[in-house]
């Protein structure tokens, strides 16, 4: 009977990523909601950069929270859970590093968009999400101002 060479376990570690594939954590390392709350948005709000988390907060997030971020999307009627609201109060009271950890991680109903969305993404979808609880503000200011006028 032939004996061949012997072969030791683990001598080669089995995460060894095959050639031509990508990695599906980004290179990015693990990140609790907790941590992620301390985060600052390295973007600016540009023209560009609200045009593009314009586009992909409407491929990606408006079919459960709805084109305005009333937690109506399309979808709503399906979800256990109703969506919230990132244009209400409650969200103004988010941080954005919040926001950023709530996208990439998930948190109680939303599933985790982190393969979905890379970092810099991330961060225009959040600049976006801004911009409705600002637009959601715009016309109670003008009632607000309406009534302020008719009172005096």
């Amino acid at each position: 009977m032939y004996r061949g060479p012997e072969v030791q376990p683990m001598t080669v570690s089995p995460r060894v990523m095959p050639e031509g594939t990508l990695p599906t954590d980004r290179g990015e390392p693990p990140l609790m909601l907790e941590q992620a709350a301390g985060l600052h948005n390295p973007l600016k709000p540009t023209a560009e950069l609200l045009a593009s988390g314009k586009a992909l907060y409407d491929s990606q997030c408006a079919v459960c929270h709805g084109p305005n971020g009333a937690g109506d999307g399309p979808v709503v009627h399906l979800l256990r859970k109703r969506p919230d609201n990132l244009s209400g109060p409650d969200s103004s009271n988010w941080s954005d590093g919040h926001i950023y950890g709530v996208i990439r991680n998930g948190h109680g109903y939303m599933p985790p968009m982190g393969d979905a969305l890379m970092p810099n993404e991330r961060w225009a979808v959040i600049l976006f999400v801004r911009t409705l609880r600002a637009k959601a503000l715009v016309p109670s200011l003008g009632t607000d101002l309406k009534a302020q006028a008719k009172d005096r």
